[in-house]
Order: structure tokens, then C-alpha cells, then sequence
């Protein structure tokens, strides 16, 4: 299979997922824009208002990246993991697997789309924040590569629940169990400087601490965590389960049986 070919192939699948997305906007687009607009309201002016500064800032401008962050987090993977399930599920993903395109083509159109749909709710997101609160660019490359870094290893995540998951109950599983228990204790809301020193050496294993970091660092200029040390860890990962992804689609895991 030549350049050419691979190259149509992968468009074919991004824009899929595109139409696939912007097809049933009001499931997911909307709804996140809404939770988030109810995080801005009770945790930013409600409760921020007695909570005062953090880290040198108001507390919703504090928390406003780690929101943007959490919704790219949630949607890339939900994106990812639904779609490739329901290709398994109604039994078109053999169309795929049949036809000469390489696997880690398909791994990479799903993940792309994961990736469109996590870089639309980001931008939406911070729009919505705007009503809310000012919001300071300190550096905006480091904001533009951590988020599409980020909603790229979660994009792959969710390809890899999907590739494991046998029905629509394990899709959720990892949301709920996994996903959503290290994003709240992931920073968002609060700087690991508050923590008692053992929690604070805890939430140093917790991957998702060094993305909301370096998310906010890009737009507030403060951090917890070395910056280099967090797009080490989220480059590795990335290739990581790439990697795993690609081995797992030409072994046939989970669509050959």
C-alpha cells in the first residue's frame, strides 16, 4: 500500500469521526460546555469568593486550566472509546481490518479524531471561562503542545479500552474507576503544595498532576512540577501506547474473535 493510498485512508477515518461528531453535536459538544460552565459558577465564584488567591491569582482563574484540561481529558477519551466500540459492536469494523490499510493507520485516524473532538470542547470551554474571569497567556506554544499532547495520549487510551472492552458496560469502567478518580486528584482545584508531605509524594505518580501542571503554567506561569519533566512523561506514554495499540490491532485482539 503506497503513501498516496495510507494517505486517503487516514483522511477517509478523520473525517468519519468529524461527521461522526458534529452529526450528534448536541450529545458532544453541549454537554461539556454546560458541566463546565456549572464548575466555573459554584467552584469559581461561589466557592472561589470565600477561597481568595492561589498561587499568587484568583482562584478561578487558578482552576479555569485545569477545567479546560479535564474536559480535553474526558472528551478525547469518550470520543475514541465509543467510536471504535460501536465499529465493533455493529460489526463494521471489519471492513476495516479486511481492507489494505496498515493498523497503525487505524489507530492513528480514531486517535486523530479523538483528538479533534478534545481540541473543540478545550476551545469552547475556555470561551465559556472568558465570561467568567480574565485569563493570562504566559507562554502559548507550551499551551498548544500540552493540549494536543494530552488529548493525543488519551485519544490512545481510549482506543485501548475499546480494543479490551466486550461490552458497553467495561467502556465505562475505566471513566469511573480509573479516569475521573486521577483527574480530581490530579490538581485541578487545589496546588500539591497544600498537601501533607505524604500526599504530595502520592500525587507525584499521578500522570495526570504533570498535564494540568504544565496546562497551567502555559496560560498562569506557575507550576508544581518541573515542565520538561512532565512533557517527558506524557511523550513517553504517547509512544507507549501507540505502540501497544498498533501490536494489539495486527494481533487481531479483541475484533478477530
Amino acid at each position: 500500500m503506497n503513501f498516496q493510498t495510507n494517505w486517503i485512508a487516514l483522511q477517509t477515518i478523520i473525517n468519519k469521526e468529524y461527521v461522526r461528531m458534529t452529526r450528534i453535536w448536541i450529545q458532544t459538544l453541549i454537554p461539556p460546555v454546560i458541566t463546565m460552565s456549572l464548575y466555573f459558577i459554584i467552584f469559581g465564584r461561589l466557592v472561589g469568593s470565600r477561597v481568595g488567591e492561589m498561587g499568587g491569582f484568583d482562584y478561578i482563574q487558578f482552576i479555569v486550566p485545569g477545567l479546560v484540561m479535564m474536559s480535553v481529558i474526558t472528551n478525547s477519551y469518550n470520543n475514541v472509546v465509543s467510536s471504535f466500540y460501536s465499529a465493533k459492536f455493529q460489526k463494521y469494523i471489519e471492513e476495516l481490518i479486511i481492507s489494505p490499510v496498515h493498523p497503525a493507520i487505524i489507530v492513528f485516524g480514531f486517535t486523530l479524531g479523538g483528538v479533534l473532538r478534545g481540541l473543540i470542547i478545550g476551545t469552547l470551554v475556555t470561551i465559556v471561562s472568558l465570561l467568567f474571569t480574565t485569563l493570562p497567556i504566559y507562554n502559548i506554544m507550551i499551551i498548544i503542545l500540552v493540549v494536543l499532547l494530552t488529548s493525543f495520549l488519551f485519544s490512545l487510551c481510549g482506543f485501548t479500552n475499546a480494543l479490551f472492552a466486550k461490552s458497553f458496560d467495561d467502556i465505562s469502567m475505566v471513566p469511573t474507576f480509573i479516569l475521573t478518580p486521577l483527574t480530581y486528584m490530579g490538581g485541578v482545584f487545589y496546588s500539591i503544595d497544600m498537601l501533607p508531605p505524604f500526599w504530595k509524594t502520592m500525587s507525584a505518580a499521578n500522570p495526570i498532576l504533570y498535564m494540568v501542571n504544565a496546562f497551567r503554567y502555559g496560560f498562569l506561569g506557575i507550576t508544581d512540577i518541573n515542565i520538561w519533566i512532565a512533557f517527558g512523561i506524557i511523550l513517553v506514554f504517547c509512544v507507549v501506547f501507540f505502540i501497544l495499540n498498533v501490536i494489539l490491532m495486527i494481533r487481531g485482539y479483541g475484533i478477530r474473535n
